[in-house]
C-alpha cells in the first residue's frame, strides 16, 4: 500500500539532488537507513551463514600463536577464554536489536546514549577496525602468494586489495552467495590438516599444554592474561560487521521465533565461539612450528596450514590447499571488511556533510587505507596495534550494550524501540558519549603505563569496568532527558506494532519520490508532507 501525505512539493534544494542519488538501493544496500521488510527476503538460516562467512579469517590463527608464543599455553587459553566471554555477552543485546529492528550498529549507536552527531566518533573507529583487519588479512594472503607462487609482498598486497572490488559493490545480494558457496570448503580445508595431525601426533598436545612461552610469565599470571585479553577483546568490534548482515533478518513470529533465535544467537555473539577455537588452534599450531621448523615464524597462518597439509599430503599439493585457504578466507572476510567499512565511512561523512557521495567512494577510501598499511608492513607490529585499539573497541561495545541492557530495559531512561533520524534526536548524548570518552581515555592511560606500572596490562579491564559504571551513572545524572527530542515525528501511524515490529506500511518521500516503509520516514514541516530519513540527513 503507498500513503502519499504531502500536499505541496515545497522548495527543492541542493540537498534534494544528493538525495536522487542515492535512490539505487540496489547498489547502496540501504546505507544509512533501516532495512525494509520488502527487502529482507532471505531465511534466518541464510542470513546467518553469509554472516559466519564474514568470519572466516585467519587473523584469529595469528593472533592465538602470538599470545601463545608470547605468554604460554595456559595464559593464551585463558586469555582467549575471558575475551570471548566478554564478546560474547556484550552482542547479545547489540545483535538482538539489529535483528529485531532491522538497523545497523551506527544507528543503534545514535539512540543508545550518544546522540545523532555523537555516533560519528564511533563510526569512524569501526571503519578503523574494518581497514585495519583488511590490511591484516590482506598481509596474510599476500604470504601465501609468495609462499606458493613467487608473487613479491607489495603485488600481493596489491592483488589482495582490488580483487574484493567487484564483490563488494553489489552489497548483500552478492555476499550472501559468495558465503554460502564457500563456508563447506573452507571448513573442511580448515579442520581437516589440524584434526590429522593431532591423530597422527597425540603427544603434541600434552607438550603444547605445558608449554610456558618466551616471555618467562608462570601459568595463571593475571598480567599475562590480560595482556593477552587485550590483544583477543580488539576483535570485539567484529560484532559491528556480523550486524550489517544481521539488520536483514526477516521480522521474528510465533512460526519462526526458533529459528530467528538460533540464527541471531549463532551469527551474532555466536561469532566468537569459533573465533576462540581459531584462536587455540593458531597458538597450538604455532607451537607445532615452533618445535618441528624452527626459523620460520609460526605467527604466519600460511605456513601453519602448509606444514600442517604437508604432514598428510603431497608437498605440492600441500603448498597448493594452503594457499587455495588462505585465498579463500581472505576474500571471504574482506569483502565483509570493505563492505561494513563503507557503511561506516559513508554514515559518519554524510551526517557531516550532508552530502552523499555513494557507497563505493568509501569502498575505494577504505581499501587504499588498508593498502597503505600493508605496504607499511603492520603485520611486525600486530599485537601492539590491536592491544592500542581494543581499548577504544571495548569502550565504545560496552557502552552501547550497557545502554540497552540497563538505561532501556531495567532503568527505563530511554524508550525501548531506537530511534535514529535527525531531528528526533539531541546531536549529542552526554550518557554515551562521556561514558565512553572516559573508558577509553582511562584504559589507554593505563596502556601507556600513565597510571603505573601495574595498571598498564589491565586496560582491557578498565575499559569494560569503567563503561559499564559510567553508562548507568551518567543516565540516572541526565535523568535521560538527551535520548529524545521531540517524541512525535508528525505522522499518526506507529513505527512499530503491539508486538514490536516495524510496520511495513509505505510511504513516498517527495525529495526522492521514492517508496520506503514506516520505520523510516517522518513528516517535513520545511516541505510540509513526508520525508525519508537519509534525505532528512542530507537537508540543508
Amino acid at each position: 500500500m503507498r500513503v502519499s501525505e504531502h500536499s505541496n512539493i515545497g522548495t527543492i534544494d541542493d540537498s534534494d539532488a544528493d538525495s536522487r542519488k542515492a535512490v539505487d538501493e540496489t547498489l547502496e544496500d540501504y546505507t544509512l537507513r533501516y532495512a525494509p521488510h520488502s527487502f529482507r527476503r532471505w531465511s534466518p538460516k541464510v542470513v546467518a551463514i553469509t554472516a559466519l562467512g564474514g568470519i572466516a579469517y585467519l587473523a584469529d590463527f595469528s593472533i592465538g600463536a602470538s599470545i601463545g608464543m608470547t605468554y604460554g599455553t595456559t595464559n593464551a587459553i585463558f586469555s582467549i577464554l575471558f575475551a570471548a566471554i566478554i564478546i560474547f555477552l556484550t552482542g547479545i543485546p547489540l545483535a538482538y536489536y539489529a535483528a529485531r529492528y532491522n538497523i545497523d550498529l551506527d544507528l543503534i549507536t545514535r539512540g543508545a546514549g550518544f546522540g545523532y552527531i555523537g555516533s560519528v566518533l564511533t563510526s569512524i573507529i569501526f571503519a578503523s577496525f574494518t581497514f585495519i583487519f583488511f590490511a591484516l588479512e590482506g598481509s596474510i594472503m599476500a604470504q601465501g602468494l609468495l609462499l606458493g607462487l613467487g608473487i613479491p609482498l607489495w603485488l600481493g598486497y596489491m592483488i589482495s586489495t582490488f580483487m574484493v572490488i567487484p564483490l563488494v559493490i553489489y552489497g548483500m545480494k552478492a555476499l550472501s552467495t559468495l558465503q554460502v558457496w564457500t563456508t563447506p570448503i573452507w571448513l573442511i580445508l580448515m579442520v581437516g590438516p589440524v584434526a590429522y595431525l593431532i591423530h597422527k601426533e597425540p603427544n603434541l598436545v600434552g607438550q603444547f599444554a605445558t608449554y610456558t612461552g618466551a616471555g618467562g610469565f608462570a601459568p595463571m599470571d593475571m598480567a599475562a592474561i590480560m595482556l593477552g585479553a587485550g590483544v583477543c577483546l580488539s576483535l570485539i568490534m567484529q560484532i559491528g560487521e556480523q550486524i550489517d548482515y544481521l539488520r536483514f533478518m526477516p521480522a521474528k513470529t510465533k512460526e519462526n521465533s526458533k529459528q530467528w533465535w538460533a540464527a541471531v544467537i549463532s551469527a551474532g555473539p555466536g561469532w566468537v565461539i569459533l573465533g576462540a577455537i581459531k584462536q587455540i588452534i593458531g597458538a597450538f599450531l604455532g607451537f607445532y612450528l615452533l618445535t618441528k621448523i624452527p626459523g620460520v615464524n609460526s605467527t604466519e597462518p600460511v605456513q601453519q596450514f602448509n606444514a600442517a597439509f604437508h604432514d598428510m599430503l603431497p608437498g605440492w599439493l600441500a603448498l597448493s590447499l594452503a594457499v587455495i585457504l588462505v585465498v579463500i578466507s581472505q576474500i571471504k572476510i574482506n569483502v565483509t571488511n570493505a563492505y561494513s567499512g563503507s557503511l561506516a565511512w559513508t554514515s559518519a561523512y554524510t551526517r557531516i556533510t550532508k552530502h552523499y557521495p555513494g557507497r563505493i567512494v568509501f569502498v575505494i577510501v577504505n581499501l587504499v587505507i588498508a593498502l597503505a598499511l600493508m605496504e607499511g608492513n603492520m603485520f611486525a607490529v600486530l599485537g601492539k596495534i590491536l592491544g592500542f585499539y581494543s581499548n577504544f573497541a571495548i569502550a565504545w561495545v560496552v557502552v552501547v550494550a550497557t545502554d540497552i541492557s540497563i538505561n532501556k530495559y531495567l532503568l527505563k531512561l530511554s524508550p525501548k524501540e531506537p530511534e535514529y533520524r535527525r531531528d528526533m534526536l539531541h546531536n549529542i548524548n552526554p550518557v554515551g558519549l562521556i561514558s565512553f570518552l572516559a573508558a577509553a581515555g582511562l584504559s589507554i592511560a593505563a596502556f601507556f603505563g600513565l597510571l603505573g606500572s601495574f595498571l598498564a596490562s589491565y586496560s582491557p579491564l578498565i575499559a569494560l569496568i569503567v563503561a559499564f559504571v559510567m553508562t548507568p551513572l551518567m543516565g540516572i545524572l541526565t535523568k535521560g532527558k538527551y535520548y529524545i527530542k521531540q517524541s512525535h515525528d508528525g505522522i499518526n501511524e506507529p513505527r512499530y506494532d503491539a508486538e514490536g515490529t516495524p510496520v511495513a506500511t509505505v510511504y513516498q518521500c517527495l525529495v526522492c519520490e521514492q517508496d520506503y516503509e514506516r520505520p523510516d520516514v517522518m513528516f517535513s514541516h520545511k516541505h510540509n508532507g513526508t520525508i525519508c530519513s537519509l534525505c532528512k540527513t542530507m537537508d540543508k
